[in-house]
């Protein structure tokens, strides 16, 4: 007897036997079950998901012996002979080869005939949409009313081409594409009833091959069976398929992580001894990088198909989740570019080192990749070496921000004074140093009045040349700056009939007013206002709301101490409470870099420990949220009281739009 190949001989031969496609199966069953039967079906979906099949199971069920059922009998004449590919009243059409309106005709011309040994006439069409569009107008009378005993069932991979007369005549079933996991189901089932040894991850690699299609997985199947001398193995697979060993991906992937370019470079001249396709290889980092975000969101969701779920599960652990989003953007990127490189290899490398240079490591708290001599800039951090110490700090503590406060009116001493070095100004100013942090006892001072219209003179304006509010590559303020700027340690300045006669409209500064704009501007994934806190702060939660603003934090790691508080600090075990809405933010890499931060503010060693619990306390975010609050509500009745807008309202009937008033600090702080 010669061989018949799997896809042939594995045919389903009824409704049981068939693989998914269970919406399908469930309206044929009951149809038929109940005798609701149509006179035209379409099957529509990609190749070998099983279109011609149905059509000849529904064949069967018309026409076996034992009468109209859902569950054909199998052994029966007319079985037998459709499962043979012979029954005379069951008429296989190939569309793209009859596509004349010739051939349509002649079809025709005999649907009038009865059938010759069946209960019903079936006409199975495939490829329907390659008939001509004569073919489809000659069709279209004989399709809406055919004679009792005719059915007919139209197959398709392009159902889009069908013209809308003619699928408003039929019922439309369209079928899915298999997904991986049912075709290695199935596989291990045909496999096992041939006695055949074989893999799993061997069964996974085709499962993907076939791309949704049963017949391709088994075809692909078969020969494997060939080239495996009768096993179906991991190695036999991917050399037939020429694909790629994960072991490789893996390879790249660990070279990225640990920033080493020579280990990088290394990877790919072992991976072009393989001759690979570059845009597969990429393809293989995207689905590993894949498995590996949804193993940080979903660790139990990760399957071992591929036998590797501990690998994805270590990578899960060791990769932030930052860096896994930005190489999977930067590799969809270089795919996409791929086919402009002038050399795919020098493409897929530049991807690589694209990645490597660009890592999420731009902030002074996140891990510096190290980058070995391989002939590239040696202008890297040394792992080894602590952050602050790659970082120049300046000799003498940052200085105070100077803010031009308007004088009321000229001072004779004034004349010796040095001339101001902004722009031209419309009056004179002395500068007065403030610096940006202040005691804890000036935070509950109200904030400055906002100045009506009326009011003569000009504004308090910051001079252009201000350093910014924040800047991660300076340390953190210098009490003993204050001395140097004529200032006690609390931040107050000593009385001064010169000052307090410059200051009628005050400029009040403080950390929580530049830690309202660091949590919004630097950390835009938090909630924009955090919900307030049960108590204000105390004690150590106080103490961590004054060590905020020193820490050399920012991005998401400031994001996260912004929302903690300090619970305890025996023994420099330091533990925070960290609110559970920013949980979605927090992981190991946070923590080790708050604890980094910490170590470097503090000079010593110190442990961390972080737990997600609601803090009782107000956090640092929490004060600026408030901070904020309170402004805007002062803005708001600022606004109400004026004179100006009350006589407008008045004669006017104007309205004042309360989702356009803006605190002047905000105003000067964006520079408007």
């Amino acid at each position: 007897m010669s061989y018949q190949v799997l896809a042939r001989k594995w045919r389903p031969r009824s409704f049981r036997e068939m693989v998914g496609q269970t919406h399908v199966l469930k309206a044929l069953i009951n149809a038929l079950d109940n005798q609701r039967l149509h006179h035209a079906y379409l099957f529509t979906g990609t190749r070998g998901v099983g279109k011609t099949t149905i059509a000849r199971i529904i064949a069967k069920c018309l026409n076996c012996e034992t009468g109209i059922t859902s569950t054909p009998c199998g052994t029966c004449s007319v079985c037998r002979e459709i499962d043979e590919g012979r029954f005379v009243d069951l008429i296989e059409i190939d569309a793209a080869s009859r596509t004349k309106v010739e051939d349509t005709r002649e079809l025709l011309d005999n649907v009038q005939y009865a059938p010759s040994r069946g209960r019903f006439k079936v006409y199975l069409i495939d490829e329907v949409h390659m008939l001509s569009s004569h073919s489809f107008n000659a069709l279209l009378k004989t399709l809406e009313e055919p004679p009792p005993y005719v059915k007919f069932i139209l197959a398709t991979t392009d159902p889009q081409k069908l013209p809308a007369t003619i699928l408003s005549r039929c019922l439309q079933f369209s079928l899915k594409n298999m997904t991986p996991e049912r075709v290695v189901e199935h596989l291990q089932h045909v496999l096992g009833a041939e006695n055949v040894p074989f893999e799993d991850d061997a069964l996974w690699l085709l499962g993907r091959a076939a791309d949704g299609s049963m017949r391709d997985a088994m075809s692909l199947t078969d020969q494997a069976i060939a080239f495996g001398e009768g096993k179906v193995l991991a190695t036999d697979v991917r050399a037939m398929l020429g694909t790629l060993d994960h072991g490789q991906v893996y390879g790249v992937l660990h070279a990225l992580l640990e920033g080493d370019a020579r280990a990088l470079l290394e990877a790919v001249r072992e991976l072009a001894e393989q001759g690979p396709d570059w845009s597969g290889v990429l393809a293989e980092m995207l689905n590993v990088l894949h498995r590996v975000a949804i193993a940080q969101a979903l660790p139990e969701a990760v399957d071992n198909g591929q036998g590797d779920r501990e690998r994805v599960l270590a990578l899960a652990q060791a990769l932030p989740a930052e860096d896994v989003q930005f190489y999977y953007q930067m590799g969809l990127i270089g795919r996409r570019d791929l086919p402009l490189a002038p050399e795919p290899r020098g493409g897929f490398e530049m991807v690589l080192l694209r990645m490597l240079a660009f890592r999420p490591a731009d902030n002074d708290d996140a891990p510096r990749p190290v980058l070995k001599p391989v002939g590239i800039s040696q202008a890297t951090a040394d792992s080894t070496q602590p952050v602050a110490d790659t970082i120049k700090a300046p000799a003498t503590a940052p200085a105070p921000v100077a803010v031009s406060m308007p004088a009321p009116m000229p001072a004779p001493e004034a004349e010796d004074a040095p001339p101001s070095t902004g722009e031209a100004e419309a009056a004179p100013t002395q500068v007065v140093d403030v610096p940006w942090q202040v005691s804890a006892a000036d935070e509950s001072e109200p904030a400055a009045p906002v100045p009506s219209p009326a009011t003569p003179g000009p504004p308090a304006t910051m001079r252009n040349d201000l350093p910014p509010p924040i800047d991660d590559d300076e340390p953190p303020f210098d009490p003993s700056a204050y001395e140097s700027a004529g200032m006690d340690r609390d931040g107050d300045i000593p009385p001064d009939e010169d000052y307090e006669a410059a200051s009628a409209e005050p400029v009040a500064f403080s950390y929580l007013d530049e830690l309202a704009e660091h949590v919004q501007e630097e950390a835009p994934a938090a909630p924009a206002e955090p919900l307030p806190a049960a108590q204000p702060a105390t004690g150590l939660a106080l103490e961590w709301l004054e060590l905020f603003p020193a820490l050399p934090v920012s991005g998401m790691t400031g994001n996260i101490a912004a929302n903690c508080t300090l619970i305890s600090n025996d023994n420099d075990h330091w533990l925070l409470h960290l609110d559970p809405a920013q949980g979605a933010l927090f992981n190991i890499t946070q923590q080790r870099r708050l604890n980094e931060a910490l170590n470097q503010h503090f000079g010593r060693t110190l442990s961390l420990t972080i737990e997600l619990i609601r803090p009782e306390q107000e956090t640092p975010a929490q004060a600026a949220s408030r901070k904020r609050a309170e402004r805007q509500r002062e803005a708001e009745v600022a606004i109400e009281q004026d004179p100006l807008i009350q006589q407008m309202v008045q004669r006017f009937g104007a309205t004042v739009r309360q989702d356009t008033i803006t605190p002047v600090e905000s105003l000067v702080s964006q520079g408007t």
